[in-house]
């Protein structure tokens, strides 16, 4: 591998130390820095992880000499930070979502397009163990035609959600939890497209007015304007076919066994999930894949590491991979170490220390996570307008 380049981690809350535990660990990287608007937890994250040490704001980051960025603030302020990065030379990774708007997306991909420099968006369903099975299915043509799918993302606020909003919103923290459901599409638009070679062209979509009364989702209280906790969207795709999302804050369900779920429904096979179980079907029968696509424990919810993160949270933070990874490529460095999210911690992570190293495009690059990012802020358009069907813009297939 060619020479380890230089990272500073923008934004050291309950996300970033998980990163920075890849990252420090990773041959390809070397120093790294961190800084957050809070120094006391850029100075607890660098000494957590013993990194190289600490800079005083993100105009220091741009400033400094540092080769890359790893972006992990508020979800609502990554695409302005994300092309400020890239304009100062910077490679940039750049957690969910995106951007927020139709112009943050096209600033950021002008910005990659003129700099040249690797961008990349850490969305942990591209390697979802439902999505990298379905993902393998199409390869092979197993599923025939698909024409269909489905993605949830079922997080109750409830389980975890109050508290981290909290940790990272302090006095203001409601009005910042009431962001809109369809903003943070990626882990179900992108366990979909992840796997399904397509991409949306129209949304219909409906929200639902929250109820609860406790000034979340209050739009005299939002930031946002929002009063939605729950919300579905149904979307075209290019070539024929549909699919359907859902993002629910508000829902009966057992988030911490699993908050991303998929189906895909082919011509000539089925894959279904649901919390527990997973099932790939065909004109012959069902075949029950759930172990193969089950994540084994690598960390305990109890480990000290995770003390700032709400326990309904912590499942998320402690799984490794399942059958289904291919961890060949993987540095052996990452061998015994804590994974994430359903196992795609590790990958997300060598995707983008691979990418900066080699030149080349990371799986979801800019013009794929437009493609994850951009349907759920047109289907949030659409369900403020009674669910209008819009069209959805596309910027392309990344360039060769």
């Amino acid at each position: 591998m060619s020479t380890p380049f230089s990272l500073a981690i923008v934004g050291a809350g309950q996300f970033a130390g998980q990163f920075a535990k890849l990252w420090r660990l990773h041959p390809g990287v070397g120093d790294i820095v961190a800084t957050d608007l809070i120094p006391e937890r850029a100075a607890r994250l660098a000494a957590e992880h013993g990194l190289a040490g600490t800079l005083p704001s993100f105009e220091a980051v741009l400033e400094s000499d540092v080769d890359a960025v790893a972006v992990f603030t508020q979800r609502w302020t990554h695409g302005p930070l994300v092309v400020q990065a890239l304009r100062a030379g910077k490679h940039v990774y750049s957690a969910v979502p995106m951007a927020v708007s139709h112009g943050e997306v096209a600033a950021v991909i002008d910005a990659v397009r003129d700099t040249g420099l690797t961008y990349m968006m850490g969305e942990t369903s591209q390697y979802n163990p439902a999505t990298v099975y379905a993902r393998e299915q199409v390869a092979k043509d197993a599923f025939g035609r698909l024409f269909y799918a489905e993605g949830d993302y079922v997080h109750d606020m409830d389980l975890g959600f109050y508290e981290a909003y909290r940790y990272s919103g302090g006095e203001g923290w409601k009005s910042t939890a009431s962001y809109p459901p369809l903003l943070y599409p990626t882990h179900s638009v992108g366990g979909v497209l992840g796997a399904w070679r397509t991409h949306t062209v129209s949304v219909s979509a409906i929200g639902v007015r929250d109820d609860r009364g406790d000034g979340v989702f209050d739009k005299e209280i939002s930031q946002f304007d929002n009063d939605f906790s729950n919300a579905t969207a149904l979307f075209e795709v290019a070539g024929g076919g549909s699919f359907r999302t859902n993002e629910f804050r508000r829902v009966g369900y057992p988030s911490h066994i699993r908050e991303s779920r998929f189906r895909f429904f082919g011509t000539e096979a089925s894959l279904e999930q649901l919390a527990t179980v997973t099932f790939w079907q065909d004109k012959e029968g069902v075949q029950d894949i759930t172990d193969h696509l089950r994540p084994k424990a690598t960390l305990s919810p109890d480990d000290p590491s995770l003390q700032h993160v709400a326990p309904a949270l912590r499942d998320a933070f402690t799984s490794g991979s399942a059958p289904v990874h291919d961890r060949s490529r993987l540095p052996q460095e990452f061998a015994h170490v804590s994974n994430g999210h359903e196992g795609s911690h590790h990958f997300l992570a060598d995707d983008f220390v691979t990418a900066v190293a080699t030149g080349t495009l990371p799986p979801v690059n800019a013009w794929v996570a437009a493609r994850y990012t951009l349907p759920g802020i047109v289907a949030h358009e659409s369900a403020l307008k009674g669910g209008e069907r819009l069209e959805i813009p596309d910027f392309g297939d990344a360039p060769e």
